[in-house]
């Protein structure tokens, strides 16, 4: 987020929606790789809905023909693309990998996703959980 708010300060909104397109598609693609392999590796597990395979592999010959297209064409644009994606990363470490984090950090992280929740209006009253409605 914080990316982002700097380039919408900084750059055009177009250059901001190329940006996040190449982002998305380049999601898009993954998440469809993600379903072949799991298909090969545990076809055995439930699928709500099953789909014929040369679906997702005719998507994928032309994702990845737009995906090359767009490095050729706009490698800049690609490349903070990508660098947007990484600033994910130390986040995540922070967040999810660092299991016993010391106390004020947990505090920080509690306090900053009760305020983006705030922010967002999904918090749920003190009464309850959405598990108990």
């Amino acid at each position: 987020c914080l990316a982002t708010l700097i380039i919408m300060l900084v750059g055009d909104t177009y250059t901001l929606i190329n940006y996040v397109s190449f982002i998305n598609y380049l999601c898009y693609g993954v998440t469809i790789m993600g379903l072949i392999v799991l298909r090969w590796k545990k076809p055995k597990i439930f699928r709500p809905i099953k789909v014929n395979l040369l679906i997702p592999i005719a998507y994928l010959a032309f994702w990845a023909f737009l995906l090359i297209f767009s490095l050729y064409s706009e490698p800049v644009v690609c490349g903070v693309g990508l660098i947007i994606i990484l600033t994910g990363v130390p986040v995540f470490f922070l967040g999810v990998y660092w299991r016993n984090k010391p106390k004020c950090v947990n505090r920080l992280i509690e306090s900053l996703t009760c305020w983006g929740q705030k922010l967002c209006f999904v918090v749920y009253p003190q009464g309850g959980s959405a598990e108990e409605e």
